[in-house]
């Protein structure tokens, strides 16, 4: 296979970040075509099965979380890099087992950073955005710059975060996509919300909601299943704690918090731990506290670093107010369950 291999799709380095980001606009596909002689013949009721199996991790991760799939997620990624080295396959199925690997090395990154391994998680969805090339798949272009737009606002630099969004727009600007391009915007929101500019990331979320408002359209990716005004809601309430607004910060969380299904538990935990969070900073503690303890229910069995960095934050705040029989309550509880997560 020319161009594409472990090595090229694991760790791509020497350049900067922002040189791949930008040149994913920009990139044709590679050549697709396998040159491994009396290899595995690649089918295509082969790579329905590999997709699914990727479908899979991926529903198990908004309800546990990632900290059970990592290892699972990076193993099946294996499978995927072995048939693109030693598989048999013409250049309409190369393209296609293109595909399901970049899927599956975005999720594969997506659990790794999820878990707090943000090195390796970088390096994979750099590599995922290789493998999208070769696929010939925008959408799925579009969607390792979106989680390479996640590790410049939570883990690295905001400005990366703004750059992977825009340049993901630019290169599904001829789809049909108004979920894609929503949820993009909310990430382009959140690097511009940690720069603390305001307006941009106003003007960004005011065009996602109104995205979102359309319903999907005929080229959104079926990996695209979390988008609806609630998912936009509440990544509005993150984008306004971090720009220092915890009253209208609570209120958003608060018309987001019904629109997520039961089954996304560590969705629903990762946003009702802000909620709380807003609610206290916003001077409500018996409010916030009674949404902490909420929290505290949920996050059993669900393994996320993440989650624990937000459930964390929302102790702190609860500690400034530990005066007040409620945040006490919440704190003694909510110290209890950190070290049973921690053990």
């Amino acid at each position: 296979m020319t161009g594409l291999n472990r090595r090229s799709v694991i760790a791509l380095g020497g350049a900067g970040l922002t040189q791949y980001i930008l040149q994913a606009a920009v990139a044709p596909p590679e050549a697709v075509a396998s040159t491994a002689r009396d290899g595995i013949s690649v089918s295509d009721q082969l790579l329905t099965s590999l997709q699914s199996t990727t479908d899979a991790l991926r529903q198990a991760d908004a309800s546990h979380g990632s900290g059970n799939l990592a290892r699972a997620a990076t193993a099946h990624l294996k499978v995927l890099l072995r048939f693109l080295k030693e598989g048999h396959f013409n250049e309409a199925t190369g393209r296609r087992l293109a595909a399901v690997t970049a899927d599956t090395a975005i999720q594969t990154g997506w659990y790794h950073f999820d878990s707090g391994a943000h090195t390796v998680a970088h390096n994979l969805l750099v590599g995922a955005l290789r493998a999208a090339h070769a696929s010939g798949d925008s959408r799925l272009r579009a969607g390792a710059l979106s989680f390479i737009a996640i590790h410049g606002y939570s883990a690295g630099d905001p400005r990366d975060a703004v750059t992977a969004a825009r340049t993901a727009r630019q290169v599904i600007a001829g789809q049909d996509a108004p979920a894609l391009h929503a949820m993009l915007l909310t990430r382009q929101a959140r690097g511009h919300a940690r720069l603390r500019e305001d307006r941009q990331a106003r003007t960004a979320l005011e065009e996602a909601q109104a995205l979102c408002a359309r319903g999907r359209g005929e080229d959104d990716p079926h990996w695209l299943y979390w988008i609806n005004p609630g998912e936009i809601m509440g990544q509005t309430g993150s984008c306004l704690l971090d720009l220092g607004r915890p009253d209208q910060a609570a209120q958003a969380f608060a018309d987001a918090r019904n629109a997520f299904s039961p089954d996304e538990i560590r969705t629903r935990a990762q946003f009702l731990s802000r909620a709380a969070t807003a609610q206290m900073r916003a001077g409500d503690v018996d409010a916030g506290s009674a949404t902490g303890h909420e929290v505290l229910a949920l996050v059993s069995g669900v393994r996320s670093a993440r989650l624990d960095d937000n459930l964390d934050t929302m102790l702190s705040e609860a500690r400034r107010y530990s005066s007040a029989t409620p945040a006490q309550e919440l704190v003694e509880r909510g110290q209890a369950v950190m070290e049973e997560r921690a053990a």
